[in-house]
This record gives structure tokens, sequence and C-alpha cells, in this order.
């Protein structure tokens, strides 16, 4: 297993929707346990390809819940349905969430408080999970990088300009920009 570099905002394989697989093989069980292996130094909740610079539908979680269940696994070709936004004021603290292609920076932006997650595992069986909370909140965040999306760029007026503020500031934005869990230092 290895510790992969995470891609930073401006890559464009984090901009662009990721192809589907087409065959689980030993290939992408290896990338998997190296994503898990990079997700976990980073640390990270969750870690989609394209932020390791391979643009395929799939992504790894990892959480434990309050109540000290762990939710972990991997979403190949996942389907994710959501429940309705809330149209209540956004919470800046409950709300708030980062990622590890825009290190050390978190954000509040509104989620969909319930969602159901389809997708196949590492063995072809298909599964599904009904989510809420956090774990639905994780779900949402990873299944955008499938699609080209980076939270920062759901953000509204301020957060959205306070994030390109931050990533002005980095030099971030631009094709290239990687840091490898365990190896770069990050301020939080």
């Amino acid at each position: 297993m290895a510790v992969l570099p995470i891609r930073i905002s401006g890559d464009p394989v984090l901009h662009s929707p990721a192809r589907p697989i087409e065959e689980i093989d030993d290939e992408l069980r290896t990338l998997v346990a190296d994503m898990f292996e990079t997700m976990d130094e980073a640390p990270g909740v969750g870690l989609a390809g394209p932020q390791v610079g391979v643009p395929l539908r799939l992504f790894v979680y990892g959480w434990t819940d309050d109540d000290e269940v762990q939710h972990r696994g991997v979403a190949i070709n996942p389907t994710l349905w959501q429940s309705p936004l809330t149209v209540d004021e956004l919470d800046e603290d409950n709300e708030s969430e980062g990622c590890l292609s825009f290190p050390g920076e978190r954000f509040p932006l509104r989620r969909a408080e319930r969602v159901i997650l389809e997708a196949t595992d590492l063995d072809g069986e298909k599964y599904e999970v009904h989510a809420d909370g956090w774990l639905a909140r994780i779900f949402q965040h990873e299944y955008d990088h499938l699609d080209g999306v980076i939270y920062v760029d759901r953000l509204t007026h301020p957060f959205g300009k306070a994030a390109q503020k931050v990533q002005r500031k980095n030099s971030w934005g631009v094709p290239g920009l990687s840091w490898l869990p365990g190896r770069d230092h990050l301020e939080d």
C-alpha cells in the first residue's frame, strides 16, 4: 500500500466528470487500498478517485459516529438520491465542511439531510446505504467529486468569495498542484 498525492483545486482531473469503472480487478483493489491509506493519513473522512488523479467513479469513506459505530467502505459507480434542501438559515458551526483538495480550510455549505447511496463494492456486489447527518454530508461531498465539483464551487456569498481569496493567496487554481499526506505540512 502507498500514500498517494492529493490533487489541489485547479487540477483538471478535479474539475471534469469521472468515467465509470468497467472492471473490478487487482489494479482497482490496490488503488482502493492506497486510497484508504491516503485518506487515513491525511486525515480525512472520504476520498474520491479524482482527488488522487484517477478519473474514475469511485470513492472511499471512513467515519465513526457519536455512538462509536464505524462507517467504512468503498463506493464504485455510485448513484446518490437526496432529500430536498431545507431553506433554514445556514448554521456555520454545524454545516461547515472541508476538503482534502482545498486543504486546511472549512466553509459552511447547505447539504441534504438524508441520502440513499447505491453502489458496488470490491466484490462486485451492489449495496445500498440510507444515511443522514454527517454521513449523508460525506456521501454528497465525495459524489460531487465524481461529477467534477469541489465543495467550494457550491458556496454562496460571502463564503464563495472568501474561498476564492484563499485560492488566490495560496496560488491554487492551476494544474499540477498536489500535497502528500504525512510529508507535507498544511495549516489547519
